[in-house]
């Protein structure tokens, strides 16, 4: 590797931790919202999207800039190519996050006595899917990677339990069918967040085996 794209490949790393630290901020600041029918939290939230988005851009434009002026190949090449889907699954998530702010503000904005679902086990599974996966990502770690992929299961069945409550629930009390919809949204962003987190586990893979194990068994 020469000297130059080193020292890119270098901060290219620094960026791309950086706009995961922020992704996981957001994240855990937008599911807390929820949990506290916190309003000012959740704009708070939907307002440092515009950051992320900036961002964003800016570790595209760099990505695209080691290839056209460094041309790397192998292991740099697919770390560049990695990284440029990871920041874009990074980008989406902190949509998501956004997404799940606005539900939670239609929520606190509902005079309900407490929120007639338990968010809890699928919230912590998703945060603990997408903060493994941005560990697997920052340390490397193709072990911990595959435990994300096998973990997405876990959220899916979670967010499913959560979709046939809530039917229920619409179809037992129709008049407050839009209520209960922002209940069912936010259970789906969060199913959302834990299928992003195993697209990240999937690039870390490739990033150091080279292996491309979509629709594939992960542990294989």
């Amino acid at each position: 590797m020469s000297v130059h794209l080193d020292r890119e490949i270098s901060k290219l790393k620094k960026k791309i931790m950086q706009i995961a630290t922020m992704t996981e901020e957001n994240v855990r600041r937008a599911v807390l919202s929820v949990n506290s029918r916190d309003e000012k939290l959740a704009n708070e939230v939907i307002e440092r999207d515009e950051e992320l988005d900036r961002f964003e851009v800016e570790i595209e434009e760099e990505c695209l800039k080691i290839l056209a002026l460094h041309q790397p190949v192998a292991t740099d090449l697919r770390y560049v190519v990695a990284c440029l889907k990871i920041n874009n699954d990074l980008e989406r998530v902190g949509d998501l996050a956004v997404n799940i702010a606005q539900r939670a503000a239609a929520i606190a904005s509902n005079k309900e006595d407490a929120i007639p679902v338990d968010f809890n086990l699928i919230m912590d599974s998703a945060q603990r899917m997408f903060t493994k996966s941005l560990d697997a990502m920052m340390e490397v770690n193709t072990a911990l990677a595959r435990e994300v992929c096998e973990m997405d299961n876990e959220t899916d069945d979670l967010n499913r339990g959560i979709h046939e409550e809530i039917i229920q629930m619409i179809k037992d009390k129709p008049r407050k069918a839009k209520y209960f919809l922002h209940l069912l949204g936010v259970s789906r962003q969060l199913e959302r967040i834990a299928d992003y987190a195993t697209n990240i586990a999937e690039d870390v893979i490739y990033m150091t085996e080279g292996k491309i194990i979509r629709h594939c068994d992960p542990v294989g």
